[in-house]
C-alpha cells in the first residue's frame, strides 16, 4: 500500500482542486458576489477552528478560516478560555463551543461573528445536540441531582441563555436528537439500555423518559422515522458482542429489535441504506494486510440496512473511534483517540501513523496518512474536493482527488503556522 505524503501544512496556502464554484453565489474567495450580505470578516465561505492557547502569542478562540482558499481570515471570535468541540444549528446561524476550562457552552452568532452568551453546565460534556436554532441539549454524566444517581441531559435555551431543564439520566454520555426535537436518544456509560427522552412531556405529568433494555453497551444511534439504528459497542466497552441493532420507536413501550453482529461499533456514518461502522474487535484485532509496527488495528464494517447484513470489512487504525465524515469522491475519513502512534512526524525516518484512516468507498482501499495524534475534528465540503482534519492539535487539509487520481497520494502545497492547539473544525456556510 502506498503511503500518503504528510500534509505538513496547518492550512494549505494555494487553492486545492476546486470544482466549479459559482462566484455569484458565494464570493468568499474574492469572486465579487454582490447579492450577499457579508459577515464582519468579509468572507462568505467560512470555517471555524476552535483554538486553545498554548503560548502567550496565541489567544484562545475560534479562528476564522477562508474555506475558499484555505487561508486564515481576519480576526477571531471569543469563545471562552479553552474552546474544544463545537456543534452547529441546522441552518448554522448558531454555533456552540464547549469551554473545557469552565464547563460553559459558549453561544456564537455566526452571522454577526460574535459571542452572544454563555451557559453554565453542572459538569463537563463531550456530547451536545442542536436540533433547532433556539434549543440545545448536553449530556452531562457527572451532573449532581438530589435523590438520584449523577448524570443528566441539560436542556439549554440558546436565545435567552440559561438552563431550562435538567433531565435525570444516570451517567448520560451521549445525546442525539431527531430533527424536530421531539425525541432524544441518550446513551450512558456501562449500560445495556437506551434512554428515550421526550422533551415535550416535561412538566406534563406524563413520564418524559423511558429506558429500553435489550442492548449491548449502546453508544450511538441514528433516527430512521419510527425506528432507530443503534450501535452496540459490545466487547470493546465491557459487553459481549458489537452489533447494529434496531430500536422500535412505534411500539408501546419501545423495544429492542433485530441486530447484525459487526467487528466493532463506536461510531458510524449513514449513507442511504448503507451504514459504515467503525470500532475495535478484541477477537479480530490483527493488522492483516498492512505493513506496520502497530500491534493492533481497528475495523470498519459496511452494513446493508435493508438486509441487515455485513457486506464488507476493512482494517483501519486502532484507538477509540469517535469521528467520521464522508468527503466528495466517496472518501470516508475515520478518526480515533488514544490510538497506536508510530514514528515521529517531525523526524521522518520510517513509518509514521496516527489515528486517521481514509477509506475509499469506491474500491475498498485504505490510506493511513503519516501523521501523529488524536483526531478531534473532521469537516468535508459540498463544492470542494478537500477535507479539513484536526489531528494532534494541527489543522490539516487533504485533497481527496489525489486518492483516486494518484494512487492514494495526498499532497500539500504550503504551510501556515497556527500557534494554538486546534481541537475542532466546523463549516458555517453552505458551500
Amino acid at each position: 500500500m502506498k503511503k500518503s505524503a504528510l500534509l505538513y501544512a496547518v492550512l494549505v496556502i494555494a487553492p486545492l482542486g476546486l470544482v466549479s464554484c459559482n462566484s455569484g453565489a458565494y464570493g468568499g474567495g474574492g469572486g465579487g458576489a454582490t447579492n450577499i450580505t457579508k459577515p464582519p470578516s468579509g468572507l462568505t465561505e467560512r470555517v471555524l477552528a476552535s483554538q486553545s492557547a498554548s503560548s502567550p502569542s496565541a489567544a484562545p478562540g475560534l479562528i476564522i478560516v477562508n474555506g475558499f482558499n484555505d487561508t486564515v481570515g481576519r480576526g477571531a471570535i471569543s469563545a471562552g478560555t479553552s474552546p474544544t468541540f463545537m456543534e452547529t444549528s441546522p441552518q448554522r446561524a448558531i454555533l456552540l463551543a464547549f469551554d473545557s476550562a469552565t464547563n460553559k457552552v459558549e453561544v456564537v452568532s455566526t452571522t454577526k461573528e460574535t459571542l452572544t452568551g454563555s451557559i453554565q453546565l453542572p459538569g463537563p460534556t463531550t456530547s451536545i445536540a442542536v436540533p433547532q436554532s433556539g434549543i440545545g441539549y448536553a449530556a452531562v454524566p457527572t451532573a449532581p441531582l438530589n435523590g438520584s444517581s449523577p448524570g443528566a441531559v441539560v436542556e439549554m435555551n440558546l436565545t435567552s441563555g440559561g438552563v431550562t431543564a435538567t433531565i435525570s439520566v444516570p451517567n448520560a454520555q451521549t445525546v442525539i436528537s431527531n430533527s424536530n426535537a421531539t425525541q432524544l436518544l441518550v446513551f450512558s456509560n456501562d449500560s445495556d439500555a437506551v434512554t428515550i427522552v421526550s422533551p415535550l412531556l416535561l412538566n406534563s405529568g406524563s413520564p418524559a423518559t423511558v429506558s429500553v433494555p435489550g442492548f449491548d453497551r449502546p453508544v450511538y444511534g441514528f433516527f430512521n422515522g419510527s425506528s432507530a439504528y443503534i450501535l452496540n459497542c459490545g466487547a470493546e466497552c465491557g459487553g459481549t458482542q458489537a452489533s447494529v441493532q434496531i430500536l422500535n420507536l412505534a411500539t408501546t413501550p419501545p423495544t429492542a429489535g433485530a441486530l447484525v453482529p459487526v467487528d466493532g461499533a463506536t461510531i458510524g456514518f449513514l449513507s442511504g441504506s448503507t451504514l459504515y461502522v467503525a470500532g475495535n474487535s478484541p477477537a479480530n484485532s490483527l493488522c492483516t494486510g498492512e505493513t506496520t509496527a502497530a500491534k493492533t488495528c481497528g475495523r470498519l464494517d459496511t452494513v446493508d440496512l435493508g438486509s441487515m447484513t455485513v457486506t464488507g470489512s476493512a482494517v483501519i487504525t486502532d484507538g477509540y473511534h469517535n469521528r467520521i465524515d464522508m468527503g466528495l469522491n466517496g472518501q470516508l475519513f475515520v478518526g480515533s483517540h488514544t490510538c497506536t502512534n508510530v514514528g515521529n512526524v517531525n523526524n521522518v525516518t520510517g513509518e509514521v501513523r496516527g489515528c486517521l484512516s481514509i477509506y475509499n468507498t469506491n474500491n475498498g482501499s485504505v490510506v493511513i496518512p503519516p501523521d501523529n495524534g488524536d483526531v478531534t475534528g473532521l469537516q468535508s465540503f459540498m463544492t470542494r474536493y478537500v477535507e479539513y482534519v484536526a489531528e494532534g492539535g494541527n489543522l490539516r487539509v487533504y485533497d481527496t482527488t489525489k486518492d483516486i487520481l494518484l494512487e492514494n497520494d495526498f499532497i500539500s502545497t504550503g504551510t501556515i503556522t497556527i500557534t494554538g492547539v486546534i481541537t475542532d473544525v466546523k463549516a458555517v456556510d453552505f458551500f
